[in-house]
């Protein structure tokens, strides 16, 4: 890996600080440095000490970084590249763990220069948020995904791709159009539809709601603003996903309003069998338990 001094990370949220966290455990010889642009969150982020140190202000955050890591909402992204570019030192890398990378690619084409960005996503995180929940083992076993255009430098990308793996993570790479569409169903779909399902539901009656239906929607309580963000930059793939569900939903809706219990059966049992090939994959490539 090229020597990394200096690692810079904007934002201390859960994601954010347990970059920093595990990149303290697991690069001993790296000076980590964390940022917010609130006070609250900065003060947070040092008495957890998820950071060497919490700079007070952008500009001394990323001075002298040979690493910048945006772990802010994605729609920040443009902002944050514009001012962080008068204070990157040569061969300075770029990147983010944010959930979309189309538009992040061409900000960064926009106001960065040319070759040092890099997408990156680890796949990892929970419905909780905030400093106060950040864990130095987050990372690890996760899949991280980089995104890369033409013109991208590879020599960012092998460090990258080390340093990811170094914190814990499987690294694939991939272009950040074929990541948004795989994510857009497989990530975005399911907040959507974990959203829609509790918003579906009275007031009245979900009190009365199971394990089932609590698992189901688990990623319903993550933050609306977050979440909104990654909708919103993902617009197209997004769409195209609900109405693939959509019409899921109406194919086993027409079935049960025809009393047609062996296309019932079929339709839940081919879901069931996906499903367990799922697990089973995840089992073993050591992404689960």
């Amino acid at each position: 890996m090229k020597k990394l001094n200096k690692i810079s990370v904007i934002g201390m949220g859960l994601l954010g600080s347990s970059v920093t966290l595990s990149a303290k455990r697991a690069l001993a010889r790296t000076r980590v440095v964390g940022y917010s642009h609130r006070a609250s969150t900065r003060q947070k982020a040092r008495h957890y000490e998820v950071a060497d140190r919490i700079s007070d202000s952008l500009e001394d955050a990323v001075v002298g970084a040979d690493m910048v890591i945006l772990a802010t909402p994605i729609q920040t992204f443009e902002g944050y590249f514009k001012q962080i570019t008068p204070y990157l030192e040569d061969g300075c890398i770029v990147t983010d763990v944010g959930s979309t990378k189309t538009l992040p690619h061409k900000w960064a084409a926009a106001h960065l220069l040319k070759g040092v960005y890099v997408g990156s996503h680890p796949i990892a995180g929970s419905e909780k948020r905030g400093v106060e929940y950040a864990r130095d083992d987050l990372l690890v076993n996760a899949r991280c995904i980089l995104t890369k255009v033409r013109g991208t430098s590879a020599a960012a990308i092998e460090v990258l791709d080390d340093f990811w793996s170094t914190l814990g993570c499987n690294v694939e790479v991939m272009s950040p159009t074929g990541h948004d569409r795989i994510f857009g169903m497989v990530s975005h779909l399911p907040h959507i539809t974990a959203a829609a399902l509790v918003n579906s539901v009275s007031q009245q009656n979900i009190k009365f709601a199971g394990r089932g239906f609590i698992d189901t929607t688990r990623v319903a309580s993550g933050p609306s603003n977050v979440w909104t963000d990654i909708l919103m930059t993902n617009s197209d793939t997004c769409t195209e996903a609900i109405g693939k569900l959509v019409c899921q939903l109406q194919t086993l809706q027409a079935a049960i309003a025809a009393g047609d219990a062996q296309k019932v059966n079929k339709i839940l049992a081919q879901a069931s069998q996906k499903r367990a090939k799922l697990i089973q994959h995840k089992i073993d490539q050591k992404e689960l338990f």
